[in-house]
Parts: structure tokens; sequence; C-alpha cells
């Protein structure tokens, strides 16, 4: 695999790369480039921590869905940031804002930037969107300046940024385990080979400190992984269906359940249209199924909008080409 600064060439990952040398070229300085999301195959949350975090253990898959991040060196002071979306913040709270202050606190330099985001990935749905625009963001700016920054630092700024941030910083899917920030990469699985994911959201999003908030970890007691994380992985590694979709799960499902029932009835709905294992995404509101192949996908997705109309946000994705 290419590597550059580093970092692995990603083939979700489109740049295009304008060399500069002094502060006369700054308008030319520009990196354009393909940010990703994820689906959380297992969410197992084990205990609260004393810092106020969750220890947990989750299986990521990468999606090919992607956002598009335009990120150029101009010769006015501070960090704009430009978006396409009505519900993105523009402001210094975004993760995008928050990534390019990091780096430049880390790199010393306070170029001005203007960063823009078109976004395709729904928003504040459990997949990720955010956290991969701020590991993309890492990362076009330390190509635009050279690599300044090692691998080893980026991941560092990347941990502090969000549980999910630094899963983005690579390929292909992972174990994550501590706060989410402990990653080991994994190969593809061979269970995905030819499946594909229906994708459903509602156009609605669930705020991810409220869901771990309710999390009653002590009193759901029943709320554990059916399957281990080591059985489940190696289920998904040797293509058992049987196994790999008993193995679905997630803890964050019974608060969201409770307070969003509909959820509930997309997630079953998808069962009911012949997808083999379906689940809520990380804290949600996006529910996918797995389906044994593409064609299949597009026949469950169409069950679906019978059932629903076409009030929910919906896709096919091939897992194979994530």
């Amino acid at each position: 695999m290419l590597r550059r600064f580093g970092f692995p060439m990603m083939d979700w990952c489109m740049c295009r790369y304008y060399h500069f040398k002094s502060p006369l070229c700054l308008r030319l300085a520009m990196e354009i480039i393909r940010s990703g999301c994820k689906i959380n195959l297992l969410l197992n949350v084990l205990r609260r921590r004393e810092d106020g975090f969750h220890e947990l253990e989750t299986v990521m898959q990468p999606l090919s869905l992607f956002d598009e991040l335009e990120i150029k060196l101009v010769d006015i002071p501070g960090i704009e940031l430009q978006c396409d979306h009505p519900r993105v913040p523009v402001g210094p709270e975004n993760l995008i804002c928050r990534a390019a202050s990091l780096f430049q606190g880390a790199t010393g330099r306070h170029d001005g930037l203007r960063i823009r985001l078109k976004k395709n990935i729904p928003v504040m749905a459990g997949v990720g969107g955010g956290s991969g625009n701020a590991a993309m963001t890492l990362i076009g700016l330390n190509r635009l300046y050279d690599g300044m920054l090692s691998p080893k630092v980026v991941s560092e700024l990347a941990g502090r940024l969000g549980s999910d941030v630094p899963f983005f910083l690579g390929h292909g899917p992972a174990i994550a385990t501590g706060r989410g920030e402990k990653v080991r990469r994994v190969s593809p699985f061979s269970l995905f080979e030819n499946a594909s994911v229906v994708l459903v959201n509602p156009e609605f999003g669930v705020p991810t400190p409220w869901a771990y908030q309710n999390l009653r970890i002590d009193q759901d007691q029943q709320n554990v992984a059916p399957v281990p994380m080591d059985g489940f992985v190696a289920a998904l590694e040797r293509g058992d269906w049987v196994m790999s979709m008993q193995g679905l799960f997630n803890s964050l499902e019974r608060p969201i359940f409770r307070k969003y029932p509909i959820l509930e009835m997309i997630r079953s709905e998808l069962l009911k249209a012949g997808a083999a294992g379906a689940l809520v995404s990380g804290s949600g509101a996006m529910v996918f199924g797995i389906v044994r192949e593409h064609e299949f996908g597009e026949e469950v997705r169409g069950r679906f909008l019978k059932a629903y109309g076409d009030q929910c946000w919906s896709t096919v994705l091939n897992l194979s080409e994530a």
C-alpha cells in the first residue's frame, strides 16, 4: 500500500494537492478530501469509568458513503468553515474547526484557513460523519504542510477530539477498546465479500451524550452481548452468517428504543423485509440491515419504502467496496 507522510493512501480519500513553498502561494494551497463514515457491528458498553467516559468494545465497519472537504490556505486570518447542510454548525464547536485549531496549536502555524464541507452523510446518525470530517481535516492539513506532524502526534490529536476520530485515520474494519480510542485494524471480513447494507435514517438525530447518560448498565442486566467479541470477529472473518448475525449488538439500543420507538420499528421492518440482521449504529438514529448481496439489498429497501414511504433517508451500499 502506498504511503505518504506515514498514513495509508486510502482509496476512499481522493485528493488534489497543490504544493507551496512561500506565503506568496497561499491561495494556491488546497486539498480536496473525501471523508467517510462507519457502522458499529458491535457496541458493547462495559462500565462507566471514573473519568466520566464509558469503557467499551466495538467492531467498526467502514462504508462507501462520503462527505467532501475542501481545505484551502488563505491570506485572511482565522478558520472559516462553510457547509451546504443547514443543521451543521459552522462555528468553533464544529469538530472540523476544533481539529484545525489543534493542528495549528501543535505546529505553531496559524495561516488563514477556509474549509468547505459538502455533506452527503446524514447528520447525528451514529455513523461517525463528524468524526471522519475531523480526522480528514488533520490529515489534509498535514499534507498541506508537508507532513509537519508525525503519524503518532496526529493520532494523539485525533484521540483528543473524540472516541471515533482515530478510527478514520486508517483504512478497513477495526476493533476499538478503551473509550473507543484504542484502535486495532483487522483484515476485511470474508462475510462481506458479496454483502450489502441497507441504511435507513429518519429525519432526526439522537445526541450521543444523551444516549450514554441514559444507559442503565447496572439495571439492564440482560443488556449484554450475546456473542463474545473475539468469537464475533472470528465469525465475520470466516464468513459464518448465523453466528455473525446473532452477534450484532448495541448496548445503546435499550435507552434509544425507550425514547424513540420508531427506531425499533424500523429495525423490525428491515428484518421483516428480508435483512439477515439489523441494528442501530452507534447512538443512532441510523438503522442498518445486512443482506447477502446487493441486488437483494435493493429489494429489501424497496419493501421498506413500500411500508414506510420516503419519509426516511435510505440507500444501499456494497460492503466489499468500503
